[in-house]
């Protein structure tokens, strides 16, 4: 197996570029798009587990949008061969200073680079 074939590469990290893009100027129906359309998706939030794409949409078209905007610390994007991918990134928002963390799991569907399993976290802090 191929790891990290720069075609590949290349299209999936511009597909969570986009991906990125539409989350913080929270365009709904581009987010939606990127996720596999089955009942199998799930995306673990940093307060909600939501399975299937219905749930996910739900919770789209229903969060809040006053801290969306965001800089990504550090970005790693890996294929394994031509059609697996994964994205991770640390970020930390622009108007709370809040860190965050997101992993997704990218297959290549015949429609594109779908998101099959995603994750956000906001690391544990101690004082």
């Amino acid at each position: 197996m191929q790891i990290n074939d720069s075609e590949t590469l290349a299209e999936l990290t511009a597909a969570f570029e986009t991906y990125e893009r539409a989350l913080v100027s929270n365009a709904v129906e581009t987010l939606n798009g990127f996720f596999w359309e089955s009942e199998f998706v799930l995306r673990y939030g940093v307060a909600e587990q939501l399975y299937g794409i219905a749930a996910i949409r739900a919770f789209r078209s229903a969060r809040a949008t006053g801290d969306l905007s965001r800089s990504l610390l550090r970005t790693i994007v890996t294929t394994f061969g031509r059609d697996f991918g994964t994205a991770n990134a640390e970020y930390r928002r622009h108007a709370s200073g809040a860190l965050g963390r997101v992993s997704q799991a990218w297959v290549r569907m015949p429609e594109g680079w779908r998101i099959v399993a995603a994750h956000v976290s906001a690391p544990m802090t101690t004082d």
